[in-house]
Protein backbone atom coordinates (compact mmCIF):
# COMPACT_ATOMS: atom_id res chain seq x y z
CA UNK A 1 0.00 0.00 0.00
CA UNK A 2 1.33 3.46 -0.86
CA UNK A 3 2.23 5.99 1.81
CA UNK A 4 -0.89 8.18 1.27
CA UNK A 5 -3.14 5.12 1.67
CA UNK A 6 -1.38 4.16 4.91
CA UNK A 7 -1.66 7.74 6.19
CA UNK A 8 -5.39 7.84 5.32
CA UNK A 9 -5.97 4.62 7.33
CA UNK A 10 -3.99 5.98 10.29
CA UNK A 11 -5.95 9.27 10.18
CA UNK A 12 -9.27 7.37 10.12
CA UNK A 13 -8.24 5.26 13.13
CA UNK A 14 -6.98 8.31 15.06
CA UNK A 15 -10.18 10.26 14.26
CA UNK A 16 -12.34 7.35 15.48
CA UNK A 17 -10.40 7.07 18.76
CA UNK A 18 -10.30 10.87 19.22
CA UNK A 19 -14.04 11.19 18.64
CA UNK A 20 -14.80 8.57 21.30
CA UNK A 21 -12.54 10.42 23.78
CA UNK A 22 -13.72 13.96 22.98
CA UNK A 23 -10.33 14.85 21.52
CA UNK A 24 -9.63 16.63 18.22
CA UNK A 25 -6.99 15.12 15.93
CA UNK A 26 -5.14 18.20 14.67
CA UNK A 27 -2.49 16.57 12.46
CA UNK A 28 -1.11 13.13 11.58
CA UNK A 29 2.40 12.91 10.12
CA UNK A 30 4.36 9.84 9.00
CA UNK A 31 8.04 10.62 8.48
CA UNK A 32 11.11 8.62 7.55
CA UNK A 33 11.29 5.08 6.29
CA UNK A 34 12.39 1.55 7.16
CA UNK A 35 13.22 1.16 10.84
CA UNK A 36 13.37 4.90 11.51
CA UNK A 37 9.75 5.82 10.83
CA UNK A 38 8.09 8.37 13.08
CA UNK A 39 4.33 8.60 13.38
CA UNK A 40 3.39 11.90 15.06
CA UNK A 41 -0.22 12.58 16.06
CA UNK A 42 -1.06 16.05 17.32
CA UNK A 43 -4.20 16.30 19.51
CA UNK A 44 -6.17 19.09 21.16
CA UNK A 45 -9.29 19.78 23.21
CA UNK A 46 -10.86 23.05 24.39
CA UNK A 47 -9.55 22.85 27.97
CA UNK A 48 -6.06 21.82 26.82
CA UNK A 49 -4.32 18.47 26.46
CA UNK A 50 -2.90 16.58 29.43
CA UNK A 51 -0.13 14.01 29.54
CA UNK A 52 -2.83 11.40 30.31
CA UNK A 53 -4.69 12.37 27.09
CA UNK A 54 -1.52 11.81 25.04
CA UNK A 55 -0.88 8.49 26.77
CA UNK A 56 -4.48 7.34 26.27
CA UNK A 57 -4.57 8.19 22.53
CA UNK A 58 -1.10 6.67 22.03
CA UNK A 59 -2.11 3.41 23.71
CA UNK A 60 -5.43 3.06 21.87
CA UNK A 61 -4.21 4.10 18.40
CA UNK A 62 -0.97 2.10 18.78
CA UNK A 63 -2.89 -1.06 19.70
CA UNK A 64 -5.23 -0.74 16.70
CA UNK A 65 -2.33 -0.02 14.31
CA UNK A 66 -0.46 -3.09 15.54
CA UNK A 67 -3.47 -5.44 15.57
CA UNK A 68 -4.57 -4.35 12.08
CA UNK A 69 -0.93 -4.24 10.85
CA UNK A 70 -1.54 -0.83 9.26
CA UNK A 71 2.16 0.11 9.02
CA UNK A 72 4.06 -2.43 6.87
CA UNK A 73 7.04 -3.91 8.67
CA UNK A 74 5.56 -2.89 12.01
CA UNK A 75 8.62 -0.86 13.08
CA UNK A 76 7.83 2.76 13.92
CA UNK A 77 7.88 5.23 16.78
CA UNK A 78 4.52 6.68 17.81
CA UNK A 79 4.53 10.16 19.31
CA UNK A 80 1.33 11.86 20.51
CA UNK A 81 1.66 15.56 21.31
CA UNK A 82 -0.34 18.73 21.83
CA UNK A 83 -0.16 21.25 18.97
CA UNK A 84 1.58 23.81 21.21
CA UNK A 85 1.02 27.55 21.54
CA UNK A 86 1.78 28.18 17.86
CA UNK A 87 -0.52 25.44 16.60
CA UNK A 88 -1.06 25.08 12.88
CA UNK A 89 -4.41 26.10 11.40
CA UNK A 90 -5.62 23.48 8.90
CA UNK A 91 -9.38 23.77 8.60
CA UNK A 92 -11.64 26.73 7.95
CA UNK A 93 -13.15 26.03 11.38
CA UNK A 94 -9.72 26.63 12.97
CA UNK A 95 -9.78 30.22 11.70
CA UNK A 96 -13.24 30.70 13.26
CA UNK A 97 -12.38 28.96 16.53
CA UNK A 98 -9.30 31.11 17.13
CA UNK A 99 -10.89 34.44 16.19
CA UNK A 100 -9.21 37.23 18.15
CA UNK A 101 -5.85 35.41 18.30
CA UNK A 102 -2.70 36.46 16.44
CA UNK A 103 -1.82 34.35 13.40
CA UNK A 104 0.79 34.14 10.66
CA UNK A 105 -0.50 33.15 7.21
CA UNK A 106 1.30 32.24 3.97
CA UNK A 107 -0.79 32.42 0.78
CA UNK A 108 -0.41 30.64 -2.57
CA UNK A 109 -0.99 33.91 -4.47
CA UNK A 110 -0.46 37.49 -3.31
CA UNK A 111 -3.33 39.48 -1.82
CA UNK A 112 -2.64 43.23 -1.76
CA UNK A 113 0.88 42.52 -3.10
CA UNK A 114 1.91 40.08 -0.36
CA UNK A 115 1.82 36.32 0.24
CA UNK A 116 2.92 36.65 3.90
CA UNK A 117 0.60 38.17 6.48
CA UNK A 118 0.58 38.45 10.24
CA UNK A 119 -2.26 39.85 12.30
CA UNK A 120 -5.30 39.13 14.46
CA UNK A 121 -7.95 36.70 13.16
CA UNK A 122 -11.02 38.88 12.69
CA UNK A 123 -13.54 36.31 11.46
CA UNK A 124 -14.69 34.10 8.61
CA UNK A 125 -17.58 34.75 6.26
CA UNK A 126 -18.57 32.76 3.16
CA UNK A 127 -15.12 31.14 2.89
CA UNK A 128 -13.27 34.45 3.26
CA UNK A 129 -10.88 34.88 6.17
CA UNK A 130 -10.50 38.36 7.69
CA UNK A 131 -7.11 39.18 9.20
CA UNK A 132 -6.63 42.51 10.98
CA UNK A 133 -3.03 43.40 10.11
CA UNK A 134 -2.98 46.94 11.58
CA UNK A 135 -5.42 49.03 13.56
CA UNK A 136 -8.23 49.71 11.11
CA UNK A 137 -6.69 47.65 8.26
CA UNK A 138 -8.15 44.21 7.54
CA UNK A 139 -7.08 41.90 4.73
CA UNK A 140 -9.58 39.40 3.25
CA UNK A 141 -8.52 36.24 1.43
CA UNK A 142 -10.20 32.97 0.44
CA UNK A 143 -9.39 29.88 2.54
CA UNK A 144 -8.33 28.08 -0.68
CA UNK A 145 -5.30 30.42 -0.99
CA UNK A 146 -3.86 29.41 2.41
CA UNK A 147 -0.67 27.35 2.03
CA UNK A 148 0.32 27.48 5.70
CA UNK A 149 -1.04 29.18 8.80
CA UNK A 150 -0.37 29.05 12.52
CA UNK A 151 -1.16 30.90 15.70
CA UNK A 152 1.50 33.30 17.01
CA UNK A 153 2.38 33.21 20.70
CA UNK A 154 1.67 36.47 22.52
CA UNK A 155 3.57 37.23 25.72
CA UNK A 156 1.24 38.20 28.52
CA UNK A 157 -1.89 37.22 26.59
CA UNK A 158 -4.59 35.33 28.45
CA UNK A 159 -5.99 32.16 26.88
Amino acid sequence: MERSGILARIEAIAERVGLSEGIEIVEVELKGGGRSRLLRISIDKPEGVTHADCENISQQVGTILDVEEVIPGGTYTLEVTSPGVERKLFKLGDFERFQGKKAKVVLREPVENSKHWEGRLAGVSEGLIALEVDAGKTVLFPFELVVRANLKFEWGARA
